[in-house]
């Protein structure tokens, strides 16, 4: 499969939504259209709206509770991307979205959050966390302290920080970033990105983003070993199964 645009991904994404419908919402472990609009239109650096535009263009296509653009032909730059994937099963169309998203790579965030005491599913936390991480990316420059300072992606590194921000090498920040659906929840850390952040103290700072359900906004934490405080060790076993054979 040939690599898609931004914008032709932004319309298999409407196609998802359009032929799926709230079963397609609770395959990627998401409660609201207004949620899915706001995910992916951070991670593919489009606006909520369009997202929610294409979902009504292909509304007229299946069977759902929407009126979607009835009076009028499908666009043309839309025809391809339905011809293509509007037979593909749920699993399937998740794959390939998962694919084109390039989800597998964010599989390290599947144990850094939970919301509300209750698990999120693995789909869910693969997309609210990569929609953050393109959050911080696009608004970091909000913050007084970064603005003057170079953004560094270290998100695949795995050292216990998704960002450095340098302006010289003695004025540098690392950042992480967590993201919540709703307004208020609990943010885990991994064992190193704690280590890191006892380490780096003030130098390390907890980026949130908040309320992708509703209204997108974010908080942020210097030091947040000390200014948050409270942080609850947990310990969790994991069994590996292998298999071997003497040859």
């Amino acid at each position: 499969m040939k690599e898609l645009t931004k914008s032709e991904k932004s319309i298999l994404i409407g196609l998802f939504l359009s032929k799926f419908d709230k079963e397609g919402l609770n395959y990627f472990g998401l409660s609201t259209f207004t949620e899915a609009f706001n995910l992916f239109s951070y991670i593919l650096d489009t606006t909520p709206s369009t997202i929610k535009n294409y979902r009504d263009e292909f509304d007229p296509y299946f069977p759902n509770n929407r009126k979607g653009w009835r009076n009028r032909e499908m666009k043309a730059y839309c025809r391809p991307i339905y011809d293509i994937f509007s037979s593909l099963s749920l699993s399937d169309f998740y794959n390939t979205i998962g694919s084109l998203l390039e989800l597998d790579m964010y599989k390290e965030i599947l144990n850094e959050t939970t919301e509300e005491n209750q698990p999120l599913s693995a789909q869910k936390r693969l997309v609210t966390g990569l929609a953050a991480e393109h959050y911080f990316k696009s608004n970091y420059r909000l913050i007084p302290e970064f603005q003057s300072h170079t953004l560094k992606d270290t998100t695949l590194f795995g050292c216990g920080y998704d960002f450095e921000l340098a302006h010289s090498h003695e004025n540098m920040y690392f950042v992480e970033v967590k993201g919540l659906s709703s307004q208020n929840g609990n943010i885990m850390l991994t064992q190193k990105e704690y280590y890191m952040a006892e380490r780096l103290l003030d130098r390390y700072c907890l980026f949130v983003v908040k309320n992708f359900r509703e209204k997108v906004n974010h908080s942020y934490y210097f030091n947040p070993l000390s200014s948050i405080g409270n942080f609850h060790r947990t310990e969790r076993v994991v069994i590996q199964v292998n298999y071997s054979v003497k040859i």
